[in-house]
């Protein structure tokens, strides 16, 4: 991926609220989050591995822009579905991209009107929203979040107001490739749902000056708009504010 920012829009990433701030309701979700995803990374350390080790365990050579594991993880009971890949130069081992499939939406979440597409979008039953990207480092635990255009992974484009509402779909429960690496993938999730839920408006904030600057493009498929924003992450930091409210 492209690391040159210089040519986005500056459009500023409106920090999530802080832990203090959050209503009881989530307060409780979040830590109930995060205790169920440190258990997950309990189980794999005292294995003597990690979740990337596990998702590229048995995978052969880890080339940049395959899938891993091969053939993507698919949920068949929440129609969830993630996968691994690294192809990026800014210092990560690889990241995760995520996913939530037609058949778990609300009916009356729809494509978003108002785009060109010169490309076409996956339809009926192949629809699927791309909900986040989870950066990882060497040491298989998470360090960035970061959001993407459509062609990025040719998903159906759905309003950032309909995306976060599918943050709450997401989870994989079973056993491949791995059962710790998909409830903490599952917990993670949940755990920053915040933090997703402002990448998601920032991404349509930057889609809409995108287009508005260059408006004889179409904006989805413009590969000159790769990364519409990134945040960085401090788990133990963000699970010791939570803790502390």
């Amino acid at each position: 991926m492209s690391s040159d920012w210089s040519a986005l829009p500056r459009i500023p990433l409106l920090p999530p609220a802080p832990a203090a701030a959050l209503a009881s309701t989530e307060h409780s979700a979040l830590q109930e989050a995060a205790q169920q995803a440190q258990t997950a990374l309990l189980a794999l350390s005292r294995g003597g591995t990690n979740v990337v080790a596990e998702i590229l365990k048995g995978q052969g050579t880890f080339y940049e822009m395959n899938h891993f594991p091969e053939g993507d993880v698919f949920d068949n009971q929440s129609h969830c579905q993630y996968y691994y890949h690294a192809h990026r130069e800014d210092g990560e081992h690889g990241h995760f991209h995520t996913f939530v499939r037609r058949p778990v939406m609300p009916a009356d979440i729809q494509p978003a009107p108002g785009f060109a597409r010169s490309e076409p979008w996956p339809e009926g039953d192949d629809e699927l929203a791309h909900l986040i990207c989870i950066s990882m480092d060497s040491w298989g635990l998470p360090v960035g979040l970061f959001a993407t255009n459509r062609w990025v992974t040719d998903q159906t484009w759905y309003s950032a107001e309909d995306s976060i509402r599918l943050l709450d779909a997401f989870a994989v429960d079973h056993a491949r490739p791995n059962l710790a690496v998909n409830q903490w993938l599952t917990q993670f999730m949940r755990l920053y749902r915040p933090q997703v839920a402002a990448l998601l408006q920032h991404r349509d904030r930057v889609i809409a000056a995108w287009q508005k600057a260059h408006p004889e493009r179409d904006v989805l498929e413009d590969r000159e708009l790769e990364i519409t924003g990134y945040l960085a992450i401090d788990t133990q930091r963000w699970i010791s504010d939570l803790r502390a409210c």
